[in-house]
């Protein structure tokens, strides 16, 4: 199957972790998993953070990290992917914000502004939330979101308990 030429490709930012099993392991797969097919490719991946649980804190810490990936497929489209990904991966959604063996965020698609019953985008805390910033900051500082540079919104954030846990940014392509 091949592309047809006219097909309209966006970049959109995705933000993976997870807490349970071998989270470097499973987010690495998913980037290869995405990367391998013929709608996605994967541009520009953070480096891997510990970062200390957010929302629910009596849990262990996560790896988190961002990707940037170049997409044809629409936004629902690219969620039903990630979170075909997840399930592939054993994910269960038990309780918000709680453990995971991963988790897929589009943060940004585009310059689009969407907002359905199932995504919303910009992701609606993403500027609230270092895990998030960090990691984003290391691939596009100068993404623009809700007005603000993300350079500026990680200046105004707490980022305390935010350690890299892996420095090269292809960490993820042998993880």
């Amino acid at each position: 199957m091949s592309i047809s030429p006219d097909k309209v490709f966006e970049v959109a930012a995705l933000g993976l972790g997870g807490n349970i099993g071998d989270p470097p392991a499973a987010m690495g797969e998913a980037l290869r998993l995405l990367d391998q097919r013929e709608d996605c490719r994967v541009l520009a991946v953070s480096k891997l953070y510990s970062t200390p649980p957010w929302g629910k804190t009596d849990q262990a810490d996560f790896f988190n990290c961002c990707a940037l990936v170049e997409t044809s497929l629409e936004p629902g489209e690219l969620l039903d992917v990630c979170l075909s990904i997840e399930r592939g991966m054993k994910r269960i959604r038990l309780e918000r914000w709680g453990p995971r063996t991963i988790d897929i965020d589009i943060l940004i698609y585009g310059a689009h502004e969407r907002k359905t019953e199932k995504l919303e985008v910009p992701h609606p805390r993403m500027t609230e939330r270092g895990f998030v910033l960090q990691p984003l900051a290391d691939i596009a500082p100068e993404l623009a979101v809700k007005g603000r540079k993300v350079s500026d919104w990680l200046q105004s954030i707490d980022t305390a308990g935010i350690k890299v846990a892996q420095a090269d940014r292809d960490w993820w392509r042998s993880a």
